[in-house]
Parts: C-alpha cells; sequence; structure tokens
C-alpha cells in the first residue's frame, strides 16, 4: 500500500547540490514525487511504501550533502496523488522568501582534480565549480538562488555546461555559476595607471597568460590587485621585506599585521603553531584567516606580534598562482587604504587602488557585494569568530520565538547589521568603521540589500540601534522613518549577543562586557560593566569598574599617554612620569591639566582605556596606528613571561579599584622589575580581580552562568587566566563563538533584546 508525505527542510540548502541529493536519495528508494526551491528553503513531496519513506527520511537528517546545513525538517502526512516518478520542479516565488542564502565556499576536492587535468574541459580554468563549491552569497542578486538572480545571468550556457546543468546525476547539477572556457568569464592582467611595471608594462589577456604573468610580477617584488570572491586583495611576497615595505607605505598601514595565504597546510604549519582546533578552522569550508603563534618571522609582515594571521587558497584562481610558481607565503590583504572598506567593482578598485598596486589581475564576473575574509581563533573557550565575514555570512546565527521583523544596526566600530525574519536572525558580513564615508555607504548599501532581498517592508521593521545618540548608525536608524525604533545599549547588547547564539532567552546569568567605549545610561563613557539579568528580563549594572576621567574623549584612545592622564591623577604621591624609566610626552601633562581643570573631560569606567594606561607605564608612549594595538603589544609582552603573583584589583561597594593595580605597575617600573613580567603581573591581576567579583556576585545572586563578551576579551591571555581560574568553580563560564565578541557581535545582541523588549532595554 503506497503512503505520502510532505517535506520542509529549511537552512542553507540552495544552491548547495540539495535538489539533485533529494533526486538521487528518493531515486535509491524508488519513491516517486517532486522536489523544489521554495522561499522558506526546500519543498519535497514523496510516495512510496511506508518503510522506504522512513528510510528516505533517516538518510536525509543524517547524511546531508557536504556544503548543506540543514536547521529544520519537517514532515507532514500526506495523500498519494498516484506520480510514477520523481523529478526536480522550477523554483515557486509566492511569499515573502526566507530561505538562508548560503555563504561563499573553498573549492572543493573534484573541482581541483578537473582544474589539473590536461585532458578536463576546465583545465586552467580560474572559475571552475559545482553545487558542492563556489560563489554564492558574492554572486547572489535575488531569491530564490537560481542563475537569473546571480551575477552570472549574462553568460548563458554552453552546450558542454548545459548539459551537465541539466543532468540531476552530475554534480554541476543546478549549480547556478557552472561555466568553462567556452561560454563563461575569465581573467585579463592589466597595468597600472600610476606606477610602472619592473617585468614589462605589456597587459595579459587569457586567463591561463594573466595569471602567469601575474605570477611574475610577484616573484619580482611588484603589488598585485587580485579580484577574488568578495572584492580585491592586494598581494606581494612575504618573505621579500622591500616587497612588503612598499606595500606598507602605499597602503597607510604603519603596523597593523597583515594576513598571509600559505600554498598548503605544510606551509602553513611552518609558519605558526596550530593545534588541532586551529587546523580544523584553517581546512573548513570557509576558509578564514586563523590567528596563531608565529613559528617563523617575516620582516615587517606583523611587527611587535607574536601571533600570524594564515589562511590557505580558497578560489580556483589562488591555486593557479601557486601551480604557476608564485612565492609559497603571500601576504593576502584587503585591497583598501587604511580604514578603507574592501574595494570590490573594477572602476573602483581600479581608481582607489592605482597608486598602490603595481598591476591588476582582474576576472570578468562581477562581485554583488563586498565580503571581507573572516578571522577566527582557536580559543581557550572553544574556536571564535573575530571578523565574520566570507564563509560564514550571511548565515542565521539564531532563531528568535517570534516572527516580526525586526532590523538591528550595530555599532559605529566594526559595524555589521542584523535582519530577523520569521524568527531567523541573519547576521550581515563585517562592514567596519562608519567614519569612514565609504563604510559608511556601505552600510547602507547593506540594509538595503539584505531588505530587499528578504522583501521585508520597511513600514512593518522594528528598528534597533545603539543608544548613543551622536551615532551614524543611530541617525541611519532614525532617518529611515519607520513607525517603531528601539535603542539598545552598547554593553547589554554585547551580553545577550552570546545568549542569543544558545538560543538562551530566560536565562539568569552574570554578564560582563569589557571593551573600550560605549554610551552608558548616565550618559558617561562605559566599557568595564558587570550585569546580572536575562535576554526576556533585562540586565541591570550591578557593578563596573571604578570611573576615571578621559581627557580629550576619544582622542585618548589614539594616545595611550594621555589615557593614562585621566586615571593615573586619582593616584597620589605620584614620580614624574616624564622622568626615565617612563618617558611620558608632553601630552600627558597637557592631558593631566584637563582633568584638573574640567576641561573637554569625560567620565569612564572603560577597561579599554585601563590596558592603554598600564601599556604606556610600562613603555607604550607612541601614538596607536589601529585600534587596541597598545593593549595587544600588552599582551604579547605578558605572553614571554613566566607566572608571576598578580597585582591586587579589589572588589567592593560595587566598584573593580584600578588605583591597587596601576599603583603595582608604577612602583615596579621604579624598582626595575622586567617589563615583562610587569605585564603578566598587570594582566593576571585583572583577571584575578574580576574572577573574585564574579564569584561573589554568584553567590549574592544564587546564579551559576558566566558570560564574557566585549572586544576586552579578544584578549587570549586573559580568558586562558579566567578559565583556569574558574576550572574548580561550579560555574559556567560562557563566550561568543557564532559572532565576534567585539562590536561585530552587538547587531545580534541589539535585536535579541528588541524581541523581547516591552521598549525599555536600559534598566
Amino acid at each position: 500500500m503506497s503512503s505520502a508525505c510532505s517535506i520542509r527542510v529549511r537552512g542553507v540548502v540552495q544552491g548547495v547540490g540539495f535538489r539533485p541529493y533529494v533526486y538521487r536519495l528518493a531515486r535509491a528508494n524508488t519513491l516517486a514525487g517532486w522536489v523544489l526551491n521554495g522561499e522558506e528553503g526546500v519543498e519535497i513531496y514523496l510516495e512510496g511504501s511506508a518503510t522506504r519513506l522512513r528510510s528516505f527520511v533517516q538518510d536525509l537528517k543524517t547524511q546531508p550533502p557536504p556544503a548543506a546545513s540543514m536547521a529544520e525538517i519537517t514532515v507532514y502526512p500526506a495523500h498519494p496523488v498516484g506520480l510514477n516518478d520523481f523529478t526536480i520542479r522550477q523554483s515557486q516565488r509566492r511569499e515573502r522568501p526566507t530561505v538562508r542564502i548560503s555563504p561563499d565556499l573553498a573549492v572543493c576536492d573534484a573541482c581541483l582534480k578537473e582544474l589539473f587535468d590536461p585532458a578536463d574541459r576546465r583545465y586552467w580554468y580560474p572559475y571552475i565549480n559545482c553545487t558542492n563549491c563556489g560563489p554564492r552569497y558574492t554572486i547572489v542578486l535575488g531569491l530564490p538562488y537560481d542563475r537569473p538572480y546571480t551575477t552570472m545571468r549574462d553568460w548563458p550556457l554552453d552546450e558542454y555546461c548545459g548539459v551537465q546543468y541539466g543532468d540531476p546525476a552530475n554534480r554541476r547539477f543546478h549549480a547556478q555559476p557552472v561555466a568553462c572556457p567556452g561560454c563563461g568569464p575569465g581573467y585579463s592582467l592589466h597595468r597600472s595607471l600610476h606606477l610602472s611595471l619592473h617585468c614589462g608594462d605589456e597587459v595579459a589577456h587569457g586567463s591561463e597568460q594573466s595569471i602567469r604573468a601575474a605570477v611574475q610580477l610577484l616573484n619580482h617584488g611588484n603589488v598585485l590587485a587580485v579580484k577574488g570572491l568578495g572584492g580585491y586583495h592586494l598581494a606581494c611576497d612575504a618573505s621579500n621585506p622591500t616587497a612588503v615595505r612598499a606595500l606598507r607605505g602605499r597602503k597607510y598601514r604603519k603596523e597593523k599585521p597583515f594576513a598571509l595565504m600559505a600554498s598548503n597546510i605544510e606551509v602553513a604549519r611552518n609558519l605558526v603553531e596550530l593545534a588541532e582546533d586551529a587546523t580544523g578552522l584553517l581546512m573548513s569550508k570557509a576558509r578564514p584567516i586563523v590567528l596563531a603563534p608565529a613559528k617563523s618571522e617575516l620582516e615587517g609582515v606583523a611587527p611587535e606580534n607574536n601571533e600570524l594571521g594564515v589562511m590557505l587558497p580558497y578560489t580556483p584562481l589562488h591555486f593557479l598562482l601557486f601551480a604557476a610558481g608564485a612565492p609559497e607565503v603571500l601576504v593576502m590583504t584587503s585591497a583598501n587604504r587604511s580604514s578603507e572598506p574592501i574595494a570590490y567593482e573594477d572602476e573602483e578598485a581600479l581608481d582607489r587602488l592605482s597608486e598602490i598596486a603595481d598591476a591588476f589581475l582582474i576576472g570578468e564576473r562581477p562581485i554583488a557585494r563586498r565580503v571581507d575574509d573572516s578571522v577566527t581563533r582557536a580559543g581557550v573557550f572553544g574556536p571564535v569568530i573575530l571578523r565574520r565575514a566570507r564563509g560564514y555570512a550571511p548565515g542565521a546565527v539564531a532563531t528568535f520565538p517570534n516572527a516580526r521583523p525586526i532590523l538591528a544596526v550595530g555599532a559605529d566600530l566594526k559595524n555589521t547589521i542584523t535582519l530577523v525574519v520569521d524568527g531567523q536572525a541573519f547576521v550581515s558580513q563585517h562592514i567596519g568603521d562608519l567614519s569612514d564615508f565609504q563604510s559608511l555607504r556601505a552600510f547602507q548599501e547593506t540594509i538595503q540589500d539584505l531588505i530587499s532581498m528578504y522583501e521585508v517592508r520597511p513600514e512593518d521593521l522594528l528598528v534597533v540601534h545603539d543608544s548613543h545618540p551622536q551615532y551614524a548608525s543611530t541617525a541611519h536608524a532614525l532617518a529611515l522613518g519607520v513607525p517603531q525604533s528601539l535603542a539598545v545599549q552598547h554593553h547589554r547588547a554585547h551580553v545577550a549577543s552570546v545568549l542569543a547564539e544558545r538560543g538562551e532567552w530566560q536565562t539568569d546569568v552574570v554578564g560582563v562586557s569589557l571593551d573600550g567605549t560605549g554610551y552608558g545610561d548616565d550618559g558617561s563613557i562605559w566599557g568595564g560593566e558587570i550585569f546580572v539579568g536575562s535576554v526576556r528580563g533585562g540586565f541591570e549594572r550591578v557593578v563596573h569598574l571604578r570611573s576615571a576621567s578621559l581627557p580629550g574623549g576619544d582622542a585618548a584612545a589614539q594616545y595611550p599617554v594621555q589615557a593614562a592622564a585621566g586615571f593615573l591623577t586619582q593616584l597620589n604621591d605620584l614620580p614624574d612620569i616624564t622622568a626615565a624609566p617612563f618617558g611620558f610626552s608632553d601630552r600627558y601633562q597637557k592631558a593631566v591639566d584637563l582633568v584638573h581643570k574640567d576641561v573637554r573631560t569625560f567620565v569612564t569606567t572603560s577597561t579599554g582605556r585601563l590596558f592603554d594606561a598600564a601599556a604606556a607605564l610600562v613603555g607604550f608612549t607612541r601614538q596607536v596606528t589601529f585600534e587596541g594595538q597598545a593593549a595587544m603589544w600588552l599582551e604579547q609582552l605578558a605572553r614571554n613571561a613566566p607566572l608571576v603573583e598578580p597585582y591586587p584589583f579589589p572588589y567592593a561597594g560595587g566598584e573593580l579599584d584600578f588605583r591597587p593595580l596601576l599603583r603595582s605597575v608604577v612602583d615596579d617600573r621604579l624598582r626595575g622589575r622586567n617589563i615583562r613580567e610587569i605585564a603578566r603581573a598587570f594582566q593576571r591581576g585583572l583577571g584575578q580581580g574580576l574572577h573574585d567579583a564574579l564569584i561573589a556576585i554568584c553567590r549574592e545572586h544564587n546564579l551559576s552562568i558566566v558570560v564574557l563578551s566585549g572586544g576586552v576579551f579578544q584578549n587570549e591571555l586573559l580568558l586562558e587566566d579566567l578559565k583556569s581560574m574558574f576550572q574548580s568553580e561550579p560555574i559556567a563560564v560562557w563566550t561568543n563563538h557564532a559572532v565576534p565578541p567585539n562590536d561585530g557581535g552587538i547587531s545580534l545582541g541589539q535585536a535579541a533584546l528588541a524581541a523581547f523588549a516591552r521598549f525599555d532595554c536600559s534598566a
């Protein structure tokens, strides 16, 4: 007797070979029916014996296609209609789409085998792909994910590709970007308008010729702009200090580390120490940049840093560059000037990068949206994403228990946005610092992009923004003119982001939010906050870092000695900080004068600025050239020191008192103690004081879960200390994993608090 059922599968199930997989699975079980792409995912109808239907469902759940990610499988009973075959039907569009868009995927082993097979039609073809790999998010123009709604729509399939595209048994069945040299886009090499090539000025045409010519340039020390999946990279020989210096100078990137691309895993292992988790990240289908301890020193790549950021090739073009003889380690950094977003359109790249790159390796396939490389670390609490972009975005990272559309616009630094559609929280790619005009434009484009893609009407949205009234993101949110908008306090959003990842809406926790800056309830600059509460019930601030002065406001974040002035004015009997061994510049005394006169001085509880003050006392007295540099420098010093007794960082009266902590640093510097030991005692002191305070708060409120979030928790040494300190305690410690602990996770936390808001997230 024939039975029937309907199945709906939600998740990343379009553009990843899911329909042909279902087709083959149904045929293997001799089932009739059909499969199609719908707005909410993949829809399946089956007829056959009850035993074979159960077998199909079991295999579907346990053996999905390698690139798919199923979030939900719902099986409904149905009445048989007497079908005799199984078919793949055309995609349906009825209502607003809610299907999850697949992130871009690294090229698969099957395609790589064909890429280097001289007998294969796609031999040396830089756009080779199949349903298991290749571009997704960076080519999608609309939903459902079909070729007419991608940037491949202008390349009609030839007969060879058309046959594969239409054959359900072929791994290129309905692979939307599929192409070959006969019908698809290619690459060409172009000379920069302003910089002469050192190997001749010829422009190379044809993909293979262009790639080989580009490799010659790299081997001769040139800087190359290379068009990738989500934008352009600037590439040069990482082992050539002259080339690295040239890239730094042209890009105006003084000291911030460059990302590296190693030709293979063995080369990567020679560069960095790779534990099992780090290797897993490096070789995952997302192929992110992985931060790991350096084993080799490459001059100019990561000044004063014991870590390197390394990734493996992930596009066919990358593999072809190395196969053509490119240096085995390349600097592969986002193509932009410092602080600008990555260039992704050809004309824009030729204009913005013409004085940086010696040549441009340009692919013909347009990029639908800019997407940077993701940055990850195999952290002590588990893998963590520090910049969420290619390979991860725009995946849904949480499922909310409500269906109202929510747009959360994040913060102004490390900006991302989150769009909640039918309870699914889609987090955008990393956008950047909104103080830059190009980044602000990218922010506006990304909002419009996601709203349009998911066909959400602005009037239906609840728009959520940071409580800072002067943030660019706040201004844009309010300018959207939607009926309802909501402000969410910055540090509460950090804590909520961890709980949203885990789907913990009602669980009461002690939430710690440590970072550089955020607008507080009282209008001061927060950054050292401890809360008690839940996402549903809200978070009450119960403890904070002792307040300090911030002379000059945001400018203090650029000058550690200026930040130090606001903390050190609370210490009595200070020595002359402008004399040896401290050697602070005149900027310090000017900042002290501002504090004493209460001119252009603000109140802060910023842990980030506390780290800056300690770094200045230990020896980092110059201007920082990138965010967090002084704190990173201090952490690196501490890593090279033995385990030492922590400095005191007492908790009393609802405050963590930084004064004994900094007094110890000052006294030990005067005594001539090794600065590495001072840095280690400061770091461990901060961790010990935080641990002791959290134990007391947990006992007071009868809680057993601690949540850690905020940019300070990118400090892996601090996390290592805290993990060891909590090891013997009956307390669970939760951290971010799916979104960054820095401001890149703020938008998810905003959306989570808004989902349960009684329009009062500030208490």
